[in-house]
């Protein structure tokens, strides 16, 4: 990973020693709320330029709005960038917006996932799997493609990707969305071999967390399903930005190839569906 470098006038953040990314910049994917949000919040809060990116023009300009407001910096230091992650083209333009507008791209979080497909798998519609594959899947690997290009093969970084615990253990319910995070995860420690020195590249596995996307997994239930977790509580997006910022750090200098829970310790009571 390359070292930091210090915008002039700007003082470091405050936090444990190594994980400072001042002078860094950031791509969070799927972040105009939820997990990467609170993602693009926490690298922010550690000095990084972030760019975010959503399908969608206003959500993506309104999430960089209140990421600004919130930090107390200059607009500068956070990118909007439309962009759909299934789609080749959306993907190299916003890779490239980051290194035009910030000059470097040191750090990736493939956050954006989807699961539009439920239940018993021989019933699925395969195109909705398909589709499902494409952006968790694929689309992880286009921007993984495009930002090693683009900069981190020359200079060095960091990439996490999101996946699941549905990624390592059974589920029943949302199998298709469990197999394309098992395939990511995957996808990290073939790249960590195959990038490393230059890249490190990481997992991380959440179990439910408190997301609109997630809200079909615990509604109306919140105090029974968070009974199972040796934490008593469903996760929160700030408990996976911590992790994430971890990781991309230099405190993390020796890890690569992983796959970190963060799980309040489900998959340890060997439950999860």
């Amino acid at each position: 990973m390359t070292s930091p470098n210090p915008e002039a006038g700007q003082s470091p953040p405050s936090g444990p020693a190594g994980t400072d990314l001042t002078g860094r910049a950031a791509l969070v994917t799927g972040a105009s709320r939820g997990i990467g949000h609170a993602i693009a919040a926490e690298l922010l809060a550690r000095g990084a330029r972030v760019a975010i990116t959503s399908r969608k023009p206003e959500a993506v300009t309104q999430a960089a709005e209140q990421l600004v407001a919130a930090a107390g910096v200059g607009a500068d230091r956070v990118l909007a960038v439309p962009a759909n992650s299934g789609s080749d083209e959306d993907r190299a333009v916003a890779v490239q917006r980051v290194v035009d507008t910030f000059g470097r791209l040191d750090i990736l979080v493939n956050n954006t996932g989807i699961n539009p497909v439920f239940g018993f798998l021989p019933d699925a519609d395969l195109a909705a799997v398909r589709k499902i594959f494409d952006v968790n899947v694929v689309g992880a690997l286009g921007f993984v493609q495009l930002a090693w290009k683009a900069w981190m093969a020359e200079h060095g970084g960091s990439v996490v990707n999101i996946a699941s615990v549905a990624g390592l253990r059974s589920t029943g319910a949302i199998a298709a969305y469990g197999a394309s995070k098992a395939a990511l995860i995957r996808l990290t420690e073939e790249l960590a071999w195959q990038l490393g020195p230059a890249v490190r590249v990481n997992a991380v596995a959440p179990a439910v967390v408190k997301t609109r996307f997630a809200e079909a997994l615990y509604t109306g239930r919140e105090d029974e399903s968070a009974q199972v977790y040796p934490m008593k509580r469903l996760g929160r997006p700030e408990d996976v930005a911590a992790l994430v910022a971890f990781l991309v750090s230099d405190a993390a200098g020796w890890i690569t190839g992983e796959t970190v829970r963060v799980d309040g310790g489900l998959l340890a009571t060997g439950g999860l569906g």
